[in-house]
């Protein structure tokens, strides 16, 4: 039986791991988590907020996920819309969903991602 949802993993080029640092720690407020040893050689890096993992696996035919991608809850949605926008992000407001409110943005090698609230 699923309990929960341990992490999800999205695809990045080699030699990306600083940009994605950048991105997911300075601009998301994420903490990265080590990698074990035994899968730090492989490159990429873990993220974490709260109960949420983002882990970014290196992958060297690189393809951005621009259709899938994970939904990342927040709170104040439109304080986290304009702290993306006042770091360069696009931000795409989506009214399609009853109930609640989201946006979408990309990350540094352009992997889509959601916010949602509500």
């Amino acid at each position: 039986m699923i309990m929960s949802l341990d992490h999800v993993q999205l695809a990045a080029p080699p030699g990306s791991e600083d940009r994605l640092r950048a991105f997911y720690v300075g601009v998301l407020g994420m903490t990265e988590v080590p990698k074990p040893a035994s899968l730090a050689g492989r490159g990429g890096c873990w993220f974490r907020a709260g109960d949420a993992q983002l882990h970014l696996g290196i992958d060297p035919d690189f393809h951005p996920a621009t259709k899938a991608h994970p939904g990342l809850r927040v709170r104040d949605i439109d304080a986290y819309a304009a702290r993306l926008a006042a770091h360069g992000e696009d931000v795409t407001w989506d009214d399609g969903l009853p109930g609640h409110r989201r946006f979408y943005a990309h990350d540094p090698v352009g992997n889509r991602l959601e916010f949602v609230t509500g």
